[in-house]
């Protein structure tokens, strides 16, 4: 197949003719597929779901000497903070253990911040003449529309091969309106990138206007490999404390790709310092998250080790479900030249990035024929890319039947709209 910008216009009009009837095709199939959103499938549900099997013992709901179906714990269970310290590398007293979603921990630190300020605030950002906030893009459009919702003037900062472009960051950060940045430091969402230990030690060693400057380290795949053996990473809090910032970040994680979404734990970790400051202000919305859970989780887990068995496990149900997308791209699209897309070796997205100006186009004719993908422009902040160009791809939650035909229809529509922007 030649490269579509090297064709003629006539043998365009002849690739695009064939495509729309294959198109019609497909859309005949009457297709209700779903590739937008990052949910483990059916076997990994079912792979886990025997952790409701445990605790069928009095003395299973004891932890420390602690009743866990009781009052108490606000900042949870030693034995869950534990289990979160030794996954993140981090200190048990440094963690702050939580319910099945980190996402609502991340919402609740932006919240407090708000209303009350963090420990080094010099007021409520509520009273802040303006609150900016670094978002490096492609990203993650939860974490953008958690502070676009508080009203913060969101900054795009480019993504490299590295991670954030840090000298970008170095150069917002001195500007005291800017408050913090949203950070996925591996296999990042949904690019897929593991940052750099330059870059991270560059972060750890900023030095901004802002006293209460925060780095919101989503540190969601931190165990999530799609294939090989586990990858060591480095504890952002130890290397904050030794640049001299030890209250500057805040590190999330969860085990909702681990066990199961929707009955899962979470965390924060950060400074003792910190973590004083804000179970402090919790403690009068909470007594405390579901301690029964969390026992039941430390129980099903154990430890790292065995948590990173888990893990290989996801990854045999996952790998090839991530090698039927990769595999049809290399083959329909490569060719063609329309479109560049990572190979990512964890995490639970390909990014792709299509011709400048079609990204849109391409997921309408998805949409028409039944497939959904997350939508053109929600890995940027206020879902506006610049370049109508990234994609998002979730290949995590249909089996890899549904796959390949959800991918042969998204490369269709990808080169029948790469066709429409050369002019056929």
């Amino acid at each position: 197949m030649t490269a579509y910008a090297k064709m003629t216009p006539q043998e365009r009009r002849e690739e695009y003719a064939a495509l729309a009837k294959k198109f019609e095709d497909l859309k005949a199939l009457g297709l209700k597929l779903n590739m937008a959103r990052g949910k483990p499938g059916k076997a990994q549900l079912d792979m886990v779901s025997d952790i409701f099997t445990l605790m069928q013992k009095p003395e299973d709901y004891v932890s420390d000497g602690i009743d866990v179906r009781n009052y108490g714990e606000t900042a949870g269970l030693p034995a869950a903070k534990r289990l979160f310290a030794e996954i993140l590398d981090c200190k048990p007293e440094q963690v702050f253990a939580g319910g099945n979603s980190s996402l609502q921990l991340m919402y609740d630190t932006i919240s407090k911040a708000y209303t009350h300020g963090l420990l080094h605030s010099q007021r409520p950002w509520c009273r802040e003449e303006k609150v900016k906030w670094l978002c490096p893009a492609p990203g993650y459009d939860r974490h953008f529309k958690v502070t676009e919702s508080f009203g913060f003037e969101l900054i795009t900062i480019p993504m490299t091969e590295e991670g954030p472009d840090m000298d970008a960051v170095e150069e917002a950060v001195k500007d005291s309106a800017v408050k913090g940045i949203w950070c996925v430091p591996k296999y990042s969402n949904p690019e897929g990138v593991i940052y750099s230990e330059k870059t991270i030690r560059r972060m750890a060693a900023l030095k901004p206007a802002a006293p209460d400057f925060t780095i919101m380290w989503d540190n969601a795949y931190c165990i999530h490999e799609l294939e090989g053996d586990y990858v060591p990473f480095p504890d952002i809090i130890s290397l904050c404390a030794e640049a001299g910032n030890p209250d500057m970040v805040f590190e999330f994680a969860s085990t909702s790709k681990v066990t199961l979404p929707g009955s899962g734990i979470s965390c924060f970790a950060t400074s003792e310092a910190n973590l004083a400051y804000m179970t402090k202000l919790l403690s009068i919305q909470v007594i405390s998250f579901d301690k029964v859970n969390q026992q039941r989780h430390v129980l099903y887990l154990k430890d790292k080790a065995h948590t990173l068995e888990l893990m290989k496990r996801h990854a045999a149900v996952l790998a090839p479900k991530f090698r039927a997308v990769l595999d049809t791209l290399d083959r329909e699209v490569a060719p063609t030249e329309t479109a560049s897309w990572r190979h990512p070796k964890g995490g639970y997205f390909i990014s792709l990035n299509a011709m400048p100006g079609t990204a849109k186009r391409t997921l309408a004719l998805c949409k028409e024929a039944g497939v959904t993908m997350t939508g053109a422009g929600a890995t940027f902040p206020y879902g506006k890319d610049p370049q109508d160009s990234n994609i998002r791809i979730a290949p995590s939650l249909p089996p890899v039947e549904e796959l390949q035909q959800a991918a042969e229809v998204f490369c269709t529509c990808l080169k029948m709209a790469a066709l429409e922007k050369l002019g056929v």
